[in-house]
């Protein structure tokens, strides 16, 4: 018997930008908890978070940027760079944002989990556990495959 398609779930998130040493640099986060740890390359993203009802997306990605940062996106007119399904199915709506941040400064929600598996002790990690700023081609590495079209498109826009 054929199993319906799995329902995707929606995202959006900022890509903050700025221009150090004549370079343009994207700020991307990684992914808090065991999981990710030891990884690094591809695994790295823009701030970005699922959809609640009745939410505009440029909404989501401001509050996602909020909730994961620690911080409120810096004020500005945010330019679409469209959508991307990512591996899983995942659509995720960017929008690029010029802006400067300390990633020093980062604080991040947190979340719990049985961690080691199966132990039944329950602990907490950071949703996200650094963030860091990037040249585009350093970004491209670092960013999941399918959120490297944002850094593409920005650097068109740019």
């Amino acid at each position: 018997m054929r199993q319906p398609p799995k329902r995707s779930t929606k995202s959006a998130g900022l890509v903050l930008f700025r221009r150090r040493d004549g370079k343009l640099e994207v700020l991307l986060v990684h992914p808090g908890g065991p999981f990710w740890q030891r990884r690094d390359e591809g695994v790295w993203s823009i701030p970005k978070g699922e959809f609640d009802e009745n939410e505009a997306g440029i909404e989501v990605a401001r509050r996602e940027f909020q909730e994961e940062l620690g911080t409120a996106a810096p004020d500005g007119v945010p330019t679409p760079l469209g959508e991307v399904r990512q591996a899983g199915g995942k659509l995720v709506q960017a929008w690029a944002l010029t802006g400067d941040l300390d990633v020093s400064r980062m604080t991040s929600n947190t979340f719990e989990i049985e961690w080691p598996p199966r132990s039944g002790k329950m602990q907490t990690f950071p949703e996200i556990d650094r963030a860091g700023w990037f040249d585009l081609d350093t970004a491209r590495r670092k960013l999941l495959p399918a959120q490297q079209a944002f850094v593409d498109r920005l650097e068109a826009l740019v």
